[in-house]
């Protein structure tokens, strides 16, 4: 099983594929790293021999990828915040920062909804 940037790759998956467990590497960014790197894109991840995984980090480590891309991120809300933009206050408050409507939707954002006002009790006896 191959490990690149502290992240195991799924060894039974295209190359590809599995390159796309890294966090900040999606579909095009793996085809992007796997023809710079010469290597076959429908191989699988656990054919790689040593030289081949070094191919691979030559290449990656050129890319902002798991926790340098994380904190960078964290960094960048934290700085929206620190200035009171509107989408510092929108991620402070937890709500949809792009313009998304809020009075439906939004659910993943908002949480699960909150009751306002309990059921009448149905009179006992």
């Amino acid at each position: 099983m191959a490990r690149i940037a502290g992240v195991d790759l799924p060894g039974n998956k295209k190359l590809v594929i599995a390159l796309t467990s890294v966090y900040g590497i999606g579909r095009a960014g793996a085809r992007k790293v796997v023809a710079e790197s010469g290597l076959n894109p429908d191989m699988k991840a656990a054919d790689l021999d040593i030289n081949d995984v070094n191919a691979l980090r030559k290449v990656m480590d050129k890319m902002l990828v798991e926790g340098d891309l994380r904190r960078e991120i964290s960094l960048n809300v934290k700085r929206l915040i620190d200035l009171n933009s509107y989408r510092g206050l929108r991620h402070r408050k937890n709500l949809p920062c792009r313009g998304q409507r809020t009075k439906t939707n939004a659910r993943t954002r908002k949480g699960p909804r909150k009751t306002i006002a309990g059921k009448k009790k149905a009179p006992t006896g």
